[in-house]
């Protein structure tokens, strides 16, 4: 259940041609929580940063020029993300990235090998979304999303704004406009919704078992020790019973 939502920074768009990683950030999140616990590192490259970079990030040769270089934080990354399923925006560029930073320092593994499942929200957001825009502004914008008008981009505070994003993407709702023509996403991100005609339509009723039932107290009980004692939906149903 432990998950971390990484993102990256580098010098330039190709690890092949030498480019570097000099910004890694990673927040990390449990049973859909997250948790406070951080990994933040700038580091300096083995090489300049292209000017094309530097307007994205804003991040310059100068500003890394007392940061450690990659081999000296590979452990302590490593150790922070090992075993976790990692959550990344477009994950082929900062897996391509970090794996090419660990060959270069001599490890023998890769990101695969450290972290066995990645899940790429860009993936998950061009299907939920097909043929729109899906850059993490524009999921911003679309989900309500604060801070999506930065104007430059930085490894920690992009992790802390894809976590939002992502839980939005598996279990949230984006804003709906009742009553316009067509579904498509208009200007400010809110989709339009057509009437459904339910005249027709039957629906099936699943009674849930008795090991579901017992499996769901189970999970429940989880989220209440893990909530210190908050969980809405055990309050819930206590005050049902109280009521009765």
């Amino acid at each position: 259940m432990r998950q971390i939502i990484l993102d990256t920074e580098t010098t330039g768009i190709d690890p092949a041609q030498g480019h570097n990683i000099i910004e890694i950030g990673c927040v990390e999140m449990q049973l859909r929580r997250l948790t406070g616990n951080t990994y933040h590192q700038y580091i300096q490259p083995d090489r300049e940063i292209e000017a094309e970079a530097i307007a994205v990030h804003g991040i310059t040769n100068a500003d890394l020029a007392d940061k450690p270089k990659f081999a000296a934080i590979s452990e302590a990354f490593i150790e922070f993300v090992r075993g976790a399923e990692l959550i990344i925006h477009n994950a082929a560029f900062d897996i391509g990235f970090l794996d090419a930073e660990l060959a270069r320092n001599g490890y023998t593994e890769r990101m695969e090998d450290i972290c066995p499942k990645v899940t790429d929200t860009l993936m998950l957001a061009r299907r939920k979304f097909p043929g729109q825009k899906n850059n993490l502004d524009a999921l911003c914008r679309r989900f309500g999303v604060e801070h999506f008008d930065r104007e430059l981009h930085g490894a920690l505070l992009d992790s802390k704004i894809l976590a939002e994003v992502y839980l939005l993407l598996t279990g949230g709702q984006t804003a709906l406009a009742l009553g316009q023509e067509g579904d498509n996403e208009d200007d400010d991100g809110v989709f339009g919704v057509r009437p459904v005609n339910t005249e027709n339509l039957t629906f099936r009723v699943i009674e849930p078992s008795e090991a579901e039932l017992q499996a769901h107290q189970a999970f429940l009980n989880l989220l209440d020790k893990k909530s210190a004692g908050n969980c809405v939906w055990l309050k819930q149903d206590s005050e049902s019973k109280t009521a009765s």
